[in-house]
């Protein structure tokens, strides 16, 4: 079979099908290479083992091209406009991976663009040649689209590695059909997260329908989530579709199923395992037709060992778990969020935060999450006169809250542990010289490394 006629797999399976392909290297070949590339509708380029690109096809050059010539430059450079790869800069390098490993890989990564920094998924296989030896690589890039790295009016917004952990699993589950269990302290965003994961599946042109199992009592659940008959009980006037019969088509969102009943868990896992329901009062079994996503800020591994969760819906609802990251865990983010929640909360007023002000919210700890930070600013831009928000329009419990490391000789306080005052220096740092972290780590006097390293720990 030619390598033409290899080809003709679909762009996807292909990028993953090259990890087994046998080909010479002849001139003849790798122009028939470099011709298949440029055929294709996603950004792909060729490397070397040195990162060099060999080649960038039509999409590529469209999407990622920066006005420059792109062949003999190396792809870090374009990329991430490193001096260096990936892993010597604390990112995880597919090249290097597929190297050591002989096998494809994929990984997410912060990508420049004309349009600035995107969350980009990187799919890179390796090419053999007649002796099994790795030549090339070819490397496929795709923008997530569900997520941004500047302040947007919906969606996901974020930057961290922890909230890049994330994305990568929910687009790696998304185009599946798989169940997906969020799991996070309350306020993290669990139903912006479902929501993604709903925009970027094949289901995303069906409906998307969320429940709050918390909000739902015993005796209605039932009703409300399978419908009922015309007469099936004394006030059914009318029969009534249930949200899992709204959901067709799309996907079933359960906030909160660690807050369903035990004797209610039964009659969803029924569903769950037949994928077939009645509705209150029916007699003929329907089909059922969504993909399920479910959410709680309990700990259900504990609620299984207390009898409190039934262990058979535990592991139907569990298949790919999802752990939404805390806003202390993800503090490099606040600006951004804060940003970006001004801009919802008060679209018809642009507010910015003063310095003192992002420097205050960067080192709190916030046990309410993204909802917390959400509600001080809306406060706060209801206090503030024009449109500047100062430390005074700020929650008082915030300031008080917050250790003062505006004195560098800290004298009057307590002793604290120097890895806590490093993690507290670094988190104002981050806040002011942050965007640019080859800068930041050649004024901390540290390796860029050695930064991703400890911002990370």
């Amino acid at each position: 079979m030619s390598f033409m006629t290899q080809a003709t797999y679909s762009s996807r399976v292909q990028c993953h099908f090259w990890q087994s392909l046998s080909i010479m290297t002849t001139p003849t070949q790798l122009a028939e290479l470099l011709s298949y590339l440029d055929s294709q509708a996603e950004p792909r380029i060729l490397l070397d083992k040195d990162y060099t690109i060999i080649a960038a096809n039509k999409a590529y050059r469209a999407t990622y091209g920066d006005n420059r010539p792109l062949v003999g430059r190396h792809c870090y450079e374009v990329s991430h406009h490193y001096t260096r790869p990936c892993d010597q800069a604390g990112e995880s390098c597919p090249l290097k991976s597929a190297t050591l490993t002989g096998s494809p890989q994929r990984v997410l990564h912060l990508h420049h663009t004309p349009r600035g920094e995107e969350h980009v998924d990187v799919e890179l296989s390796p090419i053999r040649n007649a002796e099994g030896n790795i030549v090339y690589y070819v490397e496929m890039m795709h923008t997530i689209a569900q997520a941004s790295t500047r302040p947007d009016k919906r969606g996901l917004v974020g930057r961290s590695a922890a909230f890049n952990q994330m994305l990568g699993l929910i687009e790696r589950v998304a185009p599946s059909d798989a169940t997906v269990v969020l799991l996070g302290e309350s306020g993290t965003g669990k139903e912006l997260v479902a929501q993604a994961i709903h925009d970027a599946s094949r289901r995303k042109a069906g409906p998307f329908v969320p429940v709050d199992c918390s909000g739902v009592t015993d005796s209605l659940f039932e009703s409300e989530l399978f419908g009922y008959e015309k007469g099936a009980f004394t006030g059914a006037n009318q029969r009534k579709h249930g949200l899992v019969e709204s959901a067709s088509g799309g996907t079933l969102f359960l906030d909160e199923i660690g807050d369903i009943p035990l004797s209610l868990q039964v009659k969803l896992l029924r569903l769950l395992e037949t994928g077939t329901y009645r509705r209150v009062g029916g007699v003929e079994p329907l089909r059922a037709d969504f993909r399920l996503i479910s959410a709680t800020h309990r700990d259900l591994k504990n609620m299984v060992a207390q009898d409190s969760f039934r262990k058979d819906l535990y592991y139907r609802i569990s298949t790919f778990p999802i752990h939404l990251p805390a806003l202390v865990e993800r503090r490099e983010d606040i600006p951004l969020l804060a940003e970006t929640l001004l801009a919802r909360i008060r679209p018809d007023r642009p507010f910015k935060l003063s310095q003192d002000s992002l420097n205050l919210l960067t080192s709190c700890d916030f046990p309410g999450n993204i909802r917390e930070l959400r509600n001080i600013l809306e406060r706060a831009s209801l206090l503030a006169d024009d449109d500047t928000i100062l430390p005074a329009h700020l929650d008082s419990e915030i300031i008080q809250a917050v250790p003062d490391t505006s004195s560098a000789t800290f004298i009057g306080q307590n002793i604290i542990p120097l890895a806590t005052l490093e993690q507290h220096y670094l988190q104002w740092a981050l806040a002011h010289f942050g965007n640019d972290k080859k800068a930041l780590a050649q004024q901390l006097g540290i390796s860029e490394r050695t930064l991703y390293r400890k911002i990370q720990s």
